[in-house]
């Protein structure tokens, strides 16, 4: 086991905030530091996917027996057909040491966090509410009435920002990149984390005790 155990992020933020780009990168620079968590879902594999790649491809009964196993930490239903993230591989990374990358909405985010306190919550956004419109309609995939329900649903995602630990505005990508992995990094200082090497260093301090 790797003495020095990943922490679990959830990274969330609007659709056209550069959430995925950014998880992209940082997968990129440090391969050895994080994990983008591979989801399960009941829908087919589409050209070019493949299984424990981009999602587990799972029937609805195997689905179905995982949520009745307590083996997801999430799970959600959409058009038909389920999606959720494995308990075993975000364990298996964490305990290897690597930093482990969430990238789901801000419900499944809650109910990680409910079943995991120690995750740590990422909210990604544009400067301004005209720069994520900007960059909607910049894609030129979308018609016009899909970039308005997008926006119309970052409204209402906007609501719950305030149950995240973190807000990081993606202004510069370089720079937001940086910003993202100084604050993982940083966590893995913060004392709830090291109550084991806390107790290691007080142990051997014991010795040098005043009247020992």
């Amino acid at each position: 086991m790797n003495e020095k155990k990943g922490i679990l992020i959830v990274v969330s933020g609007f659709s056209g905030s550069g959430k995925g780009t950014i998880m992209n990168q940082l997968l990129k620079k440090y391969p050895d530091t994080y994990a983008l968590s591979i989801s399960a879902t009941t829908r087919s594999p589409r050209p070019g996917e493949a299984h424990g790649k981009e999602y587990f491809f799972l029937s609805e009964k195997e689905f179905k027996d995982m949520i009745e196993g307590n083996a997801l930490l999430e799970y959600a239903q959409y058009v038909n057909h389920y999606y959720g993230t494995p308990k075993s591989y975000v364990q298996q990374q964490l305990e290897q040491g690597k930093d482990v990358i969430l990238e789901i909405e801000i419900q499944g985010a809650l109910k990680v966090k409910k079943a995991n306190p120690d995750t740590l919550l990422l909210f990604i956004t544009p400067p301004s509410a005209e720069e994520l419109k900007q960059r909607l309609t910049g894609r030129g995939t979308e018609e016009e009435s899909v970039i308005n329900s997008r926006l119309s649903r970052a409204w209402q995602e906007a609501q719950g920002v305030e149950d995240y630990d973190y807000l990081v505005v993606n202004d510069d990508l370089d720079k937001c990149v940086a910003k993202v992995h100084g604050i993982i990094q940083n966590e893995h200082a913060r004392v709830t984390r090291n109550h084991i090497l806390i107790e290691k260093i007080r142990a051997e301090l014991k010795c040098f005790a005043k009247g020992e």
